[in-house]
């Protein structure tokens, strides 16, 4: 797909991950311009719009950059809310209405793991996988064959070309540092490869779970 989508589907709206890193980082790209679409906001909790708006008002004072009121006004006005008070099935029908002027919209899965291949399929069989993305926080899996499998079931209702997995883990500095270490050291390139490293762990400590 090369045209932008016309709408983000939000999983986990209410979540700990949206409520440090989501909100912020949408706030940031109203900011920057590159967000102009609604944003569909999808969780299990029975909310209101105003209590999600409160909740990202929340988490971008405390574990961002602060209101910016503009472009905070302008988020405001893309959000919307769709909850599972009434069950699964009512919230997929909800979300179902609420997605009927999009034509290819994205949905971002910021919810445990082991729901992305539940959700994948759920979004199928609502008929809401048609010409849409799907975009997924790590972990990708816990290892190469569950990873495998994870596959598997996502291809079951998406093309490759339009998953997008993400793990901002392989941004941070201490992994780019072991392609620095390798690549810029003459004694270590000839053995830091597959042939004498079966593999590299790197542990990230982070003050919060995803709870």
């Amino acid at each position: 797909m090369t045209t932008a989508a016309d709408a983000l589907v939000f999983y986990g709206a209410t979540g700990d991950l949206a409520h440090k890193k989501t909100f912020t980082a949408l706030q940031a790209m109203i900011r920057h311009g590159s967000l102009n679409v609604p944003v569909i906001c999808v969780a299990t909790s029975d909310w209101t719009k105003e209590q999600l708006i409160e909740r990202a008002r929340d988490g971008i004072e405390k574990y961002g950059d602060g209101i910016d009121k503009k472009a905070f006004a302008k988020l405001t006005e893309l959000l919307q809310y769709v909850g599972g008070g009434g069950g699964e099935d009512a919230m997929y029908k909800n979300l179902a209405k609420a997605m009927k002027p999009f034509k290819q919209p994205m949905f971002y899965l910021a919810i445990p793991p082991s729901a992305f291949a539940s959700v994948a399929a759920d979004l199928s069989q609502y008929g809401l996988a048609d010409n849409a993305r799907l975009v997924i926080e790590k972990p990708f899996g816990t290892n190469l064959a569950s990873a495998k499998q994870l596959n598997i079931e996502l291809h079951k209702h998406f093309p490759e070309a339009s998953i997008y997995r993400i793990d901002h883990y392989l941004g941070k500095e201490a992994t780019l540092n072991m392609l620095y270490f390798r690549f810029s050291n003459a004694f270590l390139e000839p053995i830091w490869n597959r042939n004498y490293v079966k593999s590299i762990k790197i542990t990230m400590a982070e003050d919060f779970g995803v709870a």
